[in-house]
């Protein structure tokens, strides 16, 4: 099943390997705790200031930063032989 994760400790990485949680926080004026919770992928909620902040910062978009991943677990399987479409097969309609 798919989950969305930050990628603020690649980008970082990628920009300075020097660059620390500390002085990124003091760069873009925010709090180190959220920024060291995006870091370390543990927020639950990105705020759109500090993803503006960080974009700008970076010179990067959004999609950089949050990323989606399969993490290799899934709530159920959809067997595809039963030729699932995702929509009922009763609502179609034909006109003539």
């Amino acid at each position: 099943m798919p989950v969305i994760r930050s990628n603020l400790k690649e980008v970082m990485k990628q920009y300075d390997p020097k660059l620390s949680i500390r002085k990124l926080a003091k760069d873009v004026d925010y709090h180190f705790d959220s920024i060291r919770r995006m870091y370390k992928d543990e927020m639950v909620q990105y705020p759109r200031d500090l993803l503006l902040k960080l974009c700008i910062y970076f010179n990067i978009q959004p999609a950089q930063l949050i990323v989606m991943e399969d993490d290799g677990y899934t709530d159920c399987a959809i067997d595809e032989s039963d030729g699932y479409q995702g929509e009922s097969n009763e609502r179609k309609t034909t006109r003539n």
